[in-house]
């Protein structure tokens, strides 16, 4: 057997490599030197010693083949990654593990980085997880727990059909609860809120202004459209508001932000005149007594026709000349006492005399149950019978709110704080807005008051 085989390496200090050529005291076979050309390559420089001559044995040189062959596995295997998933919104990255070569999953909770193994090494299976993990049929957490259901429509709808329509008045939870169901069936109860859009909203629009949508299966006007589409908004804004047990928010944010509202060109906004009130007061008796107290307690408190049928006794303090309103009766909700002309409380006084009471007894009490206040049914009636005898014809719009509409027109020029301190106005530019009606006389006047140039 040949002795130790030694291969003597020369230094280039142009080329800067080692220059290789065999010792002529060397036994080596040439396939040696061939192995140093071949395998050792860029190690080779780091195994020299000596700036001129350095020697390496065989073994040697073979085992930094198999090393330089490890390292640059195990590099290749750490740079693997596969992403899956939207940034911000399910992004998801599987990698291999540099230590154990076990592919991990990625994803953020929160903005925190949370990192879970998959405890294997199958490639092609870490990428199907990923997408499966970010199409949201698997979700892979530390704890283990499955990621919750989707929120859909109808278990929204529950949500706040449970927290927050009881605190509303018991008109208003009517109106949600029909809202609800006519959403469910236009929109589905399996549908997701993130994804309505404009086209949903137009086409609720359509539907419902033809008449094919809605409990009445009439065409409405813009206004009940508003007041419909207003009730969805203010659902998912509260959902983009309120959180879930884990402190997630129920919904990122309302689709429908921003979208226009459908609005009424020419709004129905009749005013009583003194003359249909006049006509109306001269009959009011021969309808009932109970209308000619509510008719005018409206005309002079200027509240709304809900407030004055739930009043009691207890409300009233004739010493004082005043009147509570309660936040329960208020649509604004806003409780407050008023001060009563010297007709409001003559009104109040033959009322007294027609139905004695005190205490919490209505003042105006219903017909079958006098402990019970009047309802919305006969005041309606009430009304619209006064106007056939009165000979003032049925009119669209002229209503009790019509009331409600004069007292802040005659009263325009009052401070616009004192007056929705006398009506239950919250807000001033409601009343400006929708209240509010200049007749031709006030134009008139307000033209003659001008100052003129003098010529």
């Amino acid at each position: 057997m040949a002795g130790p085989q030694t291969v003597r390496w020369k230094h280039d200090f142009v080329s800067g490599r080692p220059r290789c050529r065999t010792d002529t005291r060397a036994t080596a076979p040439n396939r040696a030197e061939s192995a140093l050309r071949i395998g050792l390559g860029e190690h080779l420089p780091a195994l020299v010693k000596k700036p001129a001559v350095c020697e390496v044995s065989f073994a040697q040189i073979v085992r930094s083949i198999n090393e330089r062959n490890r390292m640059m596995a195990r590099t290749k295997r750490s740079r693997r990654s596969y992403s899956a998933g939207e940034w911000g919104r399910n992004r998801v990255r599987v990698f291999a593990d540099p230590k154990t070569g076990l592919y991990q999953i990625e994803w953020r909770d929160n903005g925190r980085r949370l990192t879970r193994s998959l405890g294997h090494r199958d490639w092609p299976r870490a990428k199907r997880q990923a997408d499966e993990v970010a199409a949201g049929f698997a979700v892979h957490e530390p704890n283990g727990k499955a990621e919750p259901e989707p929120l859909t429509l109808e278990t929204l709808f529950e949500i706040y059909g449970e927290e927050v329509t009881p605190t509303k008045s018991e008109k208003t939870q009517q109106r949600d609860r029909m809202q609800m169901r006519m959403f469910l069936d236009f929109l589905g109860p399996n549908r997701r809120p993130e994804t309505l859009s404009k086209r949903d909203w137009d086409r609720f629009i359509r539907e419902r202004r033809a008449g094919r949508l809605g409990p009445s299966g009439r065409p409405v006007l813009n206004r009940t459209i508003e007041n419909d589409l207003k009730f969805l908004i203010a659902v998912l804004n509260w959902a983009s508001k309120s959180r879930d047990e884990q402190g997630r928010l129920l919904l990122d944010s309302n689709p429908l932000r921003g979208l226009k509202l459908p609005k009424e060109k020419n709004p129905t906004r009749i005013v009583l005149s003194d003359e249909e009130y006049d006509a109306m007061l001269r009959v009011s008796r021969r309808v009932d007594w109970r209308f000619h107290v509510a008719l005018v307690l409206a005309h002079e408190t200027g509240h709304r026709i809900g407030a004055i049928r739930h009043l009691r006794w207890t409300d009233i303090d004739f010493e004082d000349r005043t009147i509570l309103w309660r936040a329960e009766h208020e649509k604004s909700g806003y409780e407050h006492r008023t001060p009563v002309t010297a007709e409001a409380l003559a009104a109040l006084e033959e009322a007294q005399r027609r139905n004695p009471g005190n205490g919490d007894a209505p003042v105006l009490p219903a017909s079958r149950d006098a402990s019970q206040c009047m309802g919305k049914s006969p005041v309606r009636y009430w009304w619209n019978r006064a106007e056939d005898v009165a000979g003032l014809g049925r009119k669209r719009g002229r209503g009790w709110h019509s009331l409600r509409r004069k007292f802040a027109s005659d009263l325009m020029d009052l401070p616009l704080k004192v007056l929705c301190e006398l009506g239950g106005w919250k807000e001033a530019q409601t009343v400006l807005r929708c209240y509010q009606q200049a007749d031709t006389g006030q134009l008139r006047k307000a033209l003659e008051s001008r100052p003129r140039l003098r010529t």
